[in-house]
């Protein structure tokens, strides 16, 4: 098989309609402007249709060539509608001969994963609360009024500066959370309704962007914790995470920042990562793509306010679940065990489900990132018992230990790093 534009012959196959294919076959179709995946058994090719993806062109290529039936169902909400647009990319399907997992995935996991999803699916985990998403809007709003209030009674005197400081940062990060449900189009039945609300949350309440959001997010979820694939570990050079990395930069020797003391100024990254690297990335991004809609929303939240203190609270909590787990290169695994060694869950309680917007139950919201929040705890059973079933790890933490072990792992590649010091010495040139 050739390229993209290579495949008329076998379109025309001898059904007279279609081609059937090999996964070697399908998996020669990685490259820009040459790309397949496969969903449901049925090859379509995807090269033109990339640029014009609403959920962008990176979230596609990442599954190129590969079986992409998960990530499929788990990002599109309206499967029937899709489906038609797909039609004009239909290019074939696999072979009768073929198994419908790729690189050897265990079919009998992916199997009762997705029956799983449609027994969930079938109890309503996937219906929304619309009063859970209401009142949690109302308490943001509430928050931020009371702030202005405390404002314009009290003055701005040290302490009432203090103590709006801390309302705000809690509105802030609460609408966080917010936005990442309607972002996940997880609220309404008409996913137009989730697109609205999420430019008003994310722009309005917290001046960033929602395509710059989406196009991000999604490729975290798509393939978690891979390294050149998920933006969440891309981190500019200025953290090196994971086993992998600190061995490459060894070997390399790459010496951009002291990496020997990052665990130490890994407490100063969280303050900075929304008010400087993210907002850059957000107004480039804007700018660059005429994202023109989303900047007046952006421009509407500087009107109000500036605030840095929630950064701390969302880097804590987003990277509670995901620094500590397996961070490493493509390793193509079936999307249950691709989600499992990159996430981690924290213990439900009250507080902790607010304080982290639900994102303690980590593990199901990668697995199934359209269920509501609220129902997360109903799933979360059923997902430990298939993960034992087939001795998938599923690891559960008290939020202290999940702090703690962002300090022990960057203190675990402290250690790595005088390894790795000592092996490059010993590398014959």
């Amino acid at each position: 098989m050739g390229g993209g534009g290579q495949q008329t012959d076998r379109i025309a196959g001898t059904n007279g309609r279609f081609g059937t294919y090999t996964w070697e076959e399908v998996q020669k179709h990685t490259k820009s402007g040459d790309q397949w995946i496969v969903v449901e058994r049925k090859v379509y090719n995807v090269s033109q249709w990339v640029k014009r993806h609403p959920g962008g062109l990176r979230i596609i290529r990442h599954y190129a060539g590969e079986d992409a039936t998960d990530a499929f169902n788990a990002f599109h909400p309206n499967l029937q509608l899709v489906r038609k647009y797909m039609k004009t990319l239909l290019t074939g399907e696999l072979e009768a001969s073929e198994p419908s997992q790729d690189r050897q995935k265990n079919g009998a996991l992916v199997e009762d994963f997705r029956a799983l999803r449609e027994r969930l699916e079938a109890e309503g985990c996937f219906k929304t609360q619309p009063l859970f998403f209401i009142l949690h809007l109302g308490h943001i709003l509430l928050l931020e009024a009371i702030a202005l209030m405390m404002v314009w009674y009290f003055g701005t005197g040290w302490i009432n500066t203090a103590i709006v400081a801390v309302i705000l940062a809690t509105a802030q990060s609460q609408a966080g959370w917010l936005q990442h449900d309607f972002g996940h189009l997880s609220v309404f039945k008409n996913s137009r309704w989730d697109h609205l609300l999420h430019k008003f949350v994310i722009g309005h309440l917290k001046g960033a962007s929602a395509s710059w959001w989406n196009h991000r997010h999604f490729q975290h979820h798509a393939k978690p914790n891979i390294l050149k694939k998920d933006p969440d570990v891309n981190l500019l050079n200025v953290f090196v995470v994971g086993n992998v990395q600190p061995v490459e930069y060894g070997i390399k020797k790459i010496k951009n920042l002291p990496y020997n003391h990052q665990h130490k100024y890994f407490f100063i990254g969280p303050p900075l990562l929304i008010p400087v690297y993210f907002q850059f990335q957000i107004f480039h991004n804007m700018i660059a793509h005429g994202l023109w809609v989303d900047l007046v929303w952006c421009i509407s939240y500087y009107v109000r306010y500036f605030l840095f203190m929630e950064s701390h609270w969302f880097v804590w909590v987003t990277q509670m679940s995901h620094i500590p787990m397996d961070i490493d290169y493509e390793k193509h695994q079936d999307w249950l065990s691709m989600q499992l060694v990159a996430t981690c869950n924290i213990e439900q309680s009250y507080f902790n489900d607010w304080f982290s917007g639900h994102l303690n139950f980590q593990i199901e919201h990668h697995l199934f990132p359209m269920m509501p929040r609220h129902n997360y705890w109903r799933a979360a059973p059923r997902v430990r018992v298939l993960c034992d079933k087939y001795g998938v790890k599923y690891q559960e933490k008290s939020l202290y230990e999940a702090f703690a072990d962002i300090v022990r792992y960057d203190a675990h590649l402290k250690s790595h790093d005088v390894t790795f010091k000592r092996k490059v010495r010993n590398i014959p040139m």
